[in-house]
């Protein structure tokens, strides 16, 4: 195989901000430097905002996810005037 053109491969720990969830999984994910002890050990750390432990089709539960406000920009985009 050809040398240095493949992506450093670690453990990663994922933290899903919602839920504030935390898994280990290899990745090859920029980390941004980031990194957090997690089990005793420390690791690079990626930041979700959403996962399977915070989605509502995997949780169930009806829940209302909005970070950005894309809900209330289209509302104001397509709001009809009221005459």
């Amino acid at each position: 195989m050809k040398k240095d053109i493949h992506p450093n491969y670690v453990d990663v720990v994922f933290h899903d901000t919602a839920a504030d969830v935390m898994f280990v999984t290899r990745s090859c994910a920029d980390t941004k430097g980031e990194t957090i002890e997690f089990e005793g050990e420390t690791y690079p750390c990626f930041k979700l905002d959403i996962s399977s432990a915070s989605h509502p089709f995997y949780t169930g539960k009806k829940m209302f996810v909005d970070t950005a406000g894309r809900v209330e920009k289209f509302k104001k985009r397509y709001a009809r005037d009221k005459k």
